[in-house]
């Protein structure tokens, strides 16, 4: 079993053990942090555990560049025959956009047969009561699990599919939810107990993606607007008077309100845009629901995806082709 560190708040150091707010995250290397890990080597029976630093980052400064490197790293891994699960250590902040991603873009093939397993900690590995520790027991419990396969997320003993999870709280340790989907299960005393099937890879996006990626020097740039109360269409504006600069936007997700409604001069400067070449996603500012179809909107709708999901399915689409979504 492979775990491949990212850094985040799970690696994160506080100035006293009293301190699970004002830490620096990113400080510990993964080596040290499962060291620190009591009773890993029981829950792994023994099974030989390597680990890998892939970057060293707080996750609100994720990057495309990361995003890649993690994706080639798994995809190596995953591809030895000797290898069984890969667990990956990621700051809170955008773990759900990463295991978006990884969703996406890693070969049906291999996501089929085995589990790539992010987890994290809302506290630092300095605190007094740091949630890490158990976390990576719970997500090393989750990968070595008969079946285990897809991208998943385990935090707070909750296991969530990549697709789903969300982070809808700000500081609690349980600080993820599925939405509508519903969890994928619970672990109890290292013990998996699944609450529905095992997540598959996203229909309609090539084998080779991670491939095609490499091989683009830029990625499309992609901008979320929000529609609100007295909003305009100065956001959508700027972003054209960017393009017009030489600096093309390419795609524009809206967190719209409701079912994908949007502010009527916001929704004007949504039709300039397409106007100019520029691809529209409809998606919600709402935390549970989709947007459903109506006919009503010339836009089209994110397929039940959140913002920034949204956001990455349309820069994949961009960079893949139609038959990516």
């Amino acid at each position: 079993m492979l775990v491949l560190g990212t850094g985040g708040t799970i690696a994160g150091l506080a100035p006293s053990a009293a301190g699970n707010l004002g830490y620096t995250a990113a400080q510990l290397g993964i080596a040290a942090l499962l060291d620190a890990v009591p009773g890993l080597p029981a829950v792994l029976s023994g099974d030989v555990l390597l680990s890998e630093q892939v970057a060293q980052v707080d996750s609100k400064d994720m990057s495309f560049a990361i995003w890649l490197a993690l994706a080639q790293r798994v995809r190596h891994h995953l591809s030895q025959p000797d290898v069984r699960a890969v667990v990956i250590t990621h700051g809170t902040d955008t773990l759900e956009e990463t295991g978006y991603f990884l969703q996406a873009v890693l070969p049906a093939a291999l996501i089929h047969a085995k589990p790539v397993v992010l987890t994290c900690a809302m506290r630092p590995a300095s605190a007094q009561t740091p949630d890490g520790p158990q976390n990576l027991l719970d997500a090393v419990a989750v990968a070595r699990t008969d079946g285990a396969c897809g991208v998943m997320a385990v935090c707070a003993g909750v296991v969530h599919a990549g697709l789903d999870v969300q982070k809808n709280h700000t500081y609690r340790l349980d600080a993820f939810s599925s939405g509508d989907a519903g969890v994928l299960g619970h672990v109890e005393e290292g013990q998996l107990r699944l609450a529905r099937n095992w997540p598959l890879a996203i229909a309609g996006y090539a084998h080779n993606a991670i491939d095609v990626i490499s091989s683009e020097t830029t990625w499309p740039q992609v901008e979320i607007v929000m529609s609100h109360a007295g909003c305009s269409g100065a956001m959508v504006d700027a972003l054209l008077c960017q393009c017009r600069a030489g600096l093309p936007v390419r795609g524009i997700v809206v967190a719209a309100t409701g079912n994908g409604t949007i502010h009527q001069d916001l929704e004007a400067a949504l039709r300039r845009a397409v106007q100019a070449g520029v691809k529209v996603v409809r998606s919600t500012r709402c935390t549970n629901g989709r947007v459903l179809p109506t006919g009503a909107s010339e836009f089209a709708h994110s397929n039940g995806l959140s913002p920034v999901k949204a956001r990455i399915a349309l820069m994949l689409e961009l960079m893949l082709g139609p038959q990516a979504r």
